[in-house]
């Protein structure tokens, strides 16, 4: 164990997110995705029985942001549902993150198939024990460092 470390950061985790660089994508997806298919050769790893606000919380707890695009993180659209709608898990998900964001940020709605698509593009996938349908995320890194000397 380390101090400061949330619990649910195993080294496997940890060392993954290490290894990503600027702009690098990872999905935290729920325990109906289809990750296996998707990971093609990417790491995936597993959160059995942590909901998403638990894991998002604790990968956030040390992940930065991206600061230079607009939409650092994205959410799969439920399929069906009127433009704009949002889940209560999700709604419940991009509360804890939006405090993250820089002013002109905002997260990005995904279409399901398009979501698939980004998700092959991705460093990794976290398959957590969420059971909420559409419960998919996906968060770009940033970095941490100091501002550019003149």
């Amino acid at each position: 164990m380390l101090k400061g470390i949330n619990p649910i950061l195993s080294p496997d985790l940890l060392k993954v997110l290490m290894e990503m660089g600027h702009d690098d994508a990872i999905v935290l997806v729920d325990a109906n995705f289809t990750a296996v298919r998707l990971a093609q050769g990417k790491p995936l790893l597993r959160l059995p029985g942590i909901g998403m606000v638990q894991a998002v919380r604790a990968v956030t707890s040390v992940l930065p942001l991206v600061a230079d695009e607009s939409y650092p993180v994205g959410f799969m659209q439920v399929s069906g549902s009127a433009e704009g709608y949002k889940s209560a898990l999700q709604r419940e998900v991009l509360a804890l993150l939006e405090p993250s964001f820089l002013p002109g940020q905002s997260a990005q709605a995904i279409e399901r198939y398009a979501f698939y698509e980004r998700t092959r593009q991705a460093y990794a996938i976290v398959v957590t024990g969420e059971m909420q349908p559409f419960g998919n995320f996906l968060l770009r890194k940033g970095v941490i460092g100091e501002n550019l000397r003149p």
